[in-house]
């Protein structure tokens, strides 16, 4: 077990409930109600995936899959004593309900009316490489585990408690499974697809093996030496990220091939040995998610929405959001602040 695992326990009551002692009922559930609206803030939103029209009108169906997704990964974690590196594969299982079950993005190649996997396309598959691998990986970091990132910060003396008890997370299950529902009904009134059985088929198998390594894996052995400080790490993350985004404009399989490698490179150097030394911390996790928000802050101004050209209007709400990024920044840092002192043994990573 490394040092990181160790700082990452999350603290239950013998019975195995949240450790609801303290702060009254609205307290305790602010985080989790936080974290519900701003993952598809995030996910959607700062991107610039939408105009402001279509935000205001889609904004509470989006909640209803991403909001429910990125709580429910968070709490399930929390619960089973889990930290951020079963989080992360729970993102890319959540990225396999939405784009491989409900829209069906990944098997659809004319999505929206766009040719979404060009040259990569596998007939064989019925999948693209670069938007496989690039569409998983911006919901397991963006769309769900940057924002549980972002709001344990904010609350660091609750960062790894669960927030919701049984019922809520029941409550947070159903509204999941509604947008899901929604989702794959909208997706296909607009689009009138429908993958193969053996795409859904496979997609739900990938969903449960994913599920299982997160719960089932081994934290990793501690490494010598000190992770760098949580601004360098930052700073890898902002660039790390920023050039993520930019793979896609490769010509053919450089695309899926440069993503494919940055994403090695990143995981072996970050998941496999700073987050393994001494020192590796809460800080560190959030300027990886500090470093990835900022990237879709600016990435998100320039961003053509899948409906069509960008006007004025969405300029200024895509500013608006970048600068709201920015301060959401500057305040988890100093809440994260608060409370430096490493939670007891038994975490993970």
């Amino acid at each position: 077990m490394t040092d990181g695992d160790r700082r990452e326990a999350t603290r239950l009551e013998p019975s195995g409930r949240p450790d609801t002692a303290g702060p009254p009922l609205r307290r305790r559930v602010a985080p989790a109600v936080a974290l519900f609206l701003l993952a598809p803030a995030i996910g959607e939103l700062l991107l610039g995936n939408v105009r402001l029209g279509e935000a205001v009108a889609t904004f509470p169906l989006l909640g209803l899959m991403y909001g429910g997704g990125a709580l429910l990964i968070r709490e399930t974690a929390r619960r089973a004593r889990r930290g951020p590196t079963t989080m992360l594969i729970l993102g890319v299982a959540y990225g396999l309900v939405e784009e491989g079950l409900a829209d069906q993005m990944l098997f659809h190649r004319y999505y929206a009316g766009n040719d979404e996997m060009g040259d990569t396309y596998i007939p064989a598959l019925g999948m693209g490489g670069w938007l496989t691998i690039g569409v998983l990986t911006m919901h397991a970091v963006w769309s769900t585990n940057v924002g549980i990132a972002l709001i344990e910060a904010l609350v660091p003396e609750r960062a790894e408690k669960p927030w919701l008890g049984r019922t809520g997370l029941g409550i947070t299950a159903a509204l999941f499974a509604v947008g899901v529902v929604v989702v794959t009904w909208g997706s296909y009134h607009d689009e009138h697809f429908f993958a193969a059985p053996e795409q859904l088929l496979g997609s739900v198998a990938a969903i449960l093996v994913l599920v299982v390594v997160a719960f089932r894996r081994r934290p990793a052995s501690a490494l010598p030496g000190a992770a760098p400080r949580p601004s360098v790490v930052g700073v890898v993350a902002f660039v790390a990220s920023g050039a993520f985004m930019m793979t896609e404009d490769l010509p053919g399989w450089w695309s899926a091939a440069a993503v494919a490698a940055l994403l090695t490179v990143t995981i072996a150097v970050i998941g496999g040995r700073w987050s393994r030394q001494r020192n590796w911390g809460r800080a560190h996790r959030l300027a990886l998610a500090s470093g990835a928000l900022l990237t879709y802050a600016w990435v998100g101004i320039g961003m053509r929405p899948e409906s069509g050209p960008k006007r004025t209007a969405d300029y200024i709400m895509n500013a608006i959001l970048a600068l709201a990024a920015v301060a959401l920044v500057i305040v988890a840092a100093r809440r994260s602040r608060t409370l430096e002192h490493p939670p007891p043994v038994g975490a993970e990573r």
